[in-house]
């Protein structure tokens, strides 16, 4: 099993106890430092624009301009995005970009990609918001022309959705494809089809058995090799050590909403809770998932911007358990 971890981007509420812009990326580059050296395969950003659970007029950094910086910022641990949003960007424009962060990264990109949630986005920034079909088809017609623009010259793709007329896309890169969500009957297609891994943002057991079962039959119908996909996940925790007040720890959860608060209003977007666990608790946890299958997971942690102290003790009382 690997691991990553989310660095603290803004998205939920987590640089706000640092009043200048300046300051707050510099603590989000500190976690990205730490994970460069620690045991960690990667560090993700969520590509979002706007705060959770509600819009703030607080700073979210934007996800591909952070991850080109934190490129060069750091020498090993590999960087992505969980996931980007395909309704953000022309899939044409997306190949283009992640080759260059691949070539910056020196090949360490892992280039994520999903259909996008977040209605309150989408019209602030003037994206049209279109049913559910549409933004399927969307991404469906995306994950294909990115694949062929990474792995083909001179392509020609007109659809419904979108078109292009041999672009070069240059550097011509292929960094790994990871999709995000668990849809049976689009996403999981794409992520047999395509995908070099794949993400339930739920750490929940029993959903993933069930999405990776689909996975498998998917995988059997286009003839793929279902053991070449990555399967991973996401947790959401704060861990604390072994006999550790939890009231105590909670408290250094900082950031508007600490790690009870963060319990109630989950994730955003209802993707996950978080949970305060110790080292042995998550240890049980991951044990769980990879008797299911689950390869790699990734961790939030509530406060790291402020406290490096629980990304310190998931690198030695966790990953190594694992190794």
């Amino acid at each position: 099993m690997q691991f990553g971890v989310f660095l603290p981007q803004g998205w939920r509420m987590d640089l706000v106890e640092l009043a200048d812009p300046v300051d707050q990326w510099e603590a989000m580059t500190a976690v990205a430092r730490a994970a460069d050296t620690g045991p960690w395969d990667s560090m993700w950003l969520f590509d979002h624009f706007h705060a959770v659970p509600e819009p703030a007029r607080e700073t979210v950094f934007e996800a591909w301009t952070a991850t080109a910086a934190l490129a060069r910022d750091t020498q090993r641990v590999k960087l992505g995005q969980m996931v980007g949003c395909n309704g953000y960007r022309n899939p044409a424009l997306y190949a283009k970009m992640a080759g260059t962060v691949d070539v910056a990264s020196h090949g360490r990109l892992y280039a994520g990609l999903g259909a996008g949630w977040a209605e309150d986005e989408w019209t602030a920034y003037g994206y049209p918001w279109s049913s559910l079909k549409d933004r399927m088809g969307s991404f469906r017609e995306s994950v294909e022309l990115i694949h062929r623009l990474w792995t083909e010259e001179d392509v020609v793709f007109h659809g419904k959705y979108h078109s292009v007329d041999k672009p070069y896309v240059e550097p011509r890169r292929k960094p790994p494809l990871w999709i995000g969500g668990g849809g049976e009957q689009v996403t999981l297609k794409l992520v047999a089809q395509y995908a070099d891994a794949c993400n339930f943002g739920t750490g929940q057991v029993d959903i993933i058995e069930h999405k990776l079962s689909v996975l498998r039959k998917h995988c059997d119908s286009v003839g793929r090799d279902y053991g070449e996909i990555v399967k991973s996940t996401s947790l959401n925790l704060f861990p604390i050590s072994r006999g550790a007040d939890p009231v105590s720890a909670t408290a250094k959860a900082r950031g508007r909403f600490g790690v009870e608060e963060f319990r109630e209003i989950g994730a955003g977007g209802g993707v996950g809770l978080a949970d305060i666990l110790t080292p042995g608790e998550i240890r049980s946890r991951l044990e769980r998932l990879e008797e299911i299958g689950v390869q790699y997971v990734i961790f939030y942690i509530p406060g790291v911007a402020y406290d490096h102290d629980p990304l310190h003790l998931l690198a030695t009382d966790v990953v190594p358990a694992f190794s």
